[in-house]
């Protein structure tokens, strides 16, 4: 059985289960520490995953979790490709309710996605990612997520030429939530890959649109500080470099960084202020079959080095590195599930040349297809 079998298998049983993601996280409880997401953060998380369809669990879906602030707040991320059922659900959302604004974001891009001969799809896939502001959001809620892309089928890389790739994915990004990129958003773009170095890719690009305008982008694979620092003078970023060349001296001093990324955000008057800073201690590539998989001891380095740092709250840290866990076996009226549990990454958040923060992306995901 391929992986988009046992998806489409998982999605069937799952919907067995029950309406929502809120249904299925609220067995969840007890698998996720009060330290990391509190009660009330919890109500809110089940209230944003109450509006989504239960078979999104059959691909990843998860928590951006801030170290750095005492409160046990989090953030809500899922994934969905288009057509399967999510993908029906939110086409059926669009054509019922007009005020829905977030489905027909989805229903555009996938749109497009679908479309015979999509250079879109030949770079992305079929996949988009939404990431939904709860903790970060305060008191209220963003009533539209963040969307993103990743070039996982035709990898974007420095010095290669792909120009036209970068602005397949932005344009389509921009288009679906009903912005029109000016010429000095699309320099900047252009600016942000041409001064990619070879050997590095561009992994994700993302709007927010309930955010400030800008474009993210994830550009990952930098051998060395030097390589780093040089692509963020050469797009224009504002900040000082020496603080990120002192912050990833820090941690090579106390774990083995295998490769350093940076996320960006692209305005119209050039790259925001904000830097995220990935330090990559696991290489992962999309197409990899084990891509979700981590060694139960894989991220105790980093996790170590991280609390060295000042800001980072020491219980958030000490239940994070109980998140990794073997695959579990659970039970359900269907039968047999196995979930899976692990840390994609972590950000350095640099701002007014200092580190102002650190978050955890963590995943879940479901699988159905286990033998009986």
């Amino acid at each position: 059985m391929d992986i988009d079998e046992a998806i489409t298998l998982t999605q069937d049983r799952l919907a067995g289960e029950g309406g929502t993601m809120g249904d299925l996280l609220g067995n969840f409880r007890n698998r996720v520490s009060a330290v990391l997401i509190g009660e009330p953060e919890w109500e809110r998380v089940l209230e944003c995953a109450g509006k989504l369809p239960i078979t999104m669990a059959a691909l990843p879906f998860g928590f951006e979790l801030p170290l750095h602030e005492p409160e046990p707040v989090a953030d809500f991320g899922a994934s969905l490709a288009s057509g399967t059922p999510p993908a029906a659900f939110f086409q059926d959302r669009a054509r019922t309710d007009k005020t829905d604004q977030t489905a027909r974001a989805i229903v555009r891009l996938f749109k497009e996605m679908d479309a015979d001969g999509s250079p879109l799809r030949e770079i992305v896939g079929r996949k988009l990612m939404l990431e939904y502001d709860i903790g970060s959001a305060g008191d209220g809620m963003s009533s539209l997520p963040g969307l993103f892309l990743r070039p996982g089928e035709r990898p974007i890389l420095g010095a290669r030429g792909q120009g036209d790739d970068v602005f397949a994915v932005v344009d389509a990004l921009v288009s679906c939530v009903g912005w029109e990129m000016n010429k000095a958003e699309r320099e900047n773009v252009q600016r942000a890959y041409l001064a990619q170095p070879e050997d590095t890719r561009m992994d994700s690009f993302g709007v927010f649109p309930s955010r400030s305008r800008s474009i993210r982008l994830a550009v990952m694979g930098f051998k060395s500080q030097q390589e780093i620092c040089s692509y963020l003078k050469n797009t224009g970023w504002p900040g000082e470099t020496s603080a990120v060349d002192a912050v990833i001296s820090r941690f090579k001093e106390r774990a083995d960084i295998v490769r350093t990324g940076a996320n960006i955000d692209v305005q119209e008057e050039g790259l925001g202020p904000t830097l995220g800073l990935t330090l990559i201690v696991k290489q992962r590539y999309t197409k990899d079959s084990r891509y979700w998989l981590d060694g139960l001891t894989d991220w105790d380095p980093f996790l170590e080095a991280l609390g060295y740092e000042e800001l980072v709250v020491p219980k958030k840290l000490a239940a994070l590195a109980a998140w990794v866990s073997k695959p579990t076996t659970l039970f359900a009226k269907s039968g047999r599930f196995v979930l899976l549990r692990g840390i994609h990454h972590i950000k350095l958040v640099i701002s007014e040349d200092e580190l102002r923060g650190a978050k955890a992306y963590v995943f879940m995901v479901l699988s159905g297809a286990v033998p009986l």
